[in-house]
């Protein structure tokens, strides 16, 4: 993967459900985890006693974390509606020249702050709530 400008990292969030998703923000600082837990199913007469793991069996995650600009005051509103709501809304990752991920997500931290001299900024922080669906680009 090339060298890539981080501004080009979208969330968007299809708030009504009906398969559009809208561009909430464009993040100035992201961090994207994919997690699969390991279920550990070592017996005594694992071979040189080495750990064996069970394919498929452990839960597998994804945590987004990101700060910046909301596109504009709809999409704010939007973003503060799910979070207050408790709604795992589907939404949509976009990851310039790497690919796209979609599935539900729970606001878990929404955060607020600025200078008095510049715009306002946001942090989020979103925790998947079910299967998330990748489509490489």
């Amino acid at each position: 993967m090339a060298a890539q400008r981080g501004k080009d990292l979208l969330i968007k969030l299809d708030a009504q459900g009906s398969g559009d998703f809208e561009t909430i923000a464009g993040l100035r600082a992201t961090r994207l985890s994919l997690n699969a837990a390991a279920v550990d199913a070592t017996s005594a007469e694992a071979s040189g006693r080495w750990r064996e793991l069970l394919a498929g069996a452990g839960v597998q995650s994804a945590s987004v974390s990101g700060s910046g600009v909301f596109k504009d005051a709809a999409s704010d509103a939007a973003l503060r509606t799910v979070f207050f709501d408790g709604a795992t809304p589907p939404f949509q990752l976009v990851i310039p020249d790497f690919g796209r991920i979609e599935g539900a997500f729970l606001v878990s931290r929404l955060e607020y702050a600025g200078d008095h001299d510049a715009e306002a900024l946001f942090t989020v922080s979103l925790e998947s709530a079910g299967p998330l669906v990748f489509t490489a680009f």
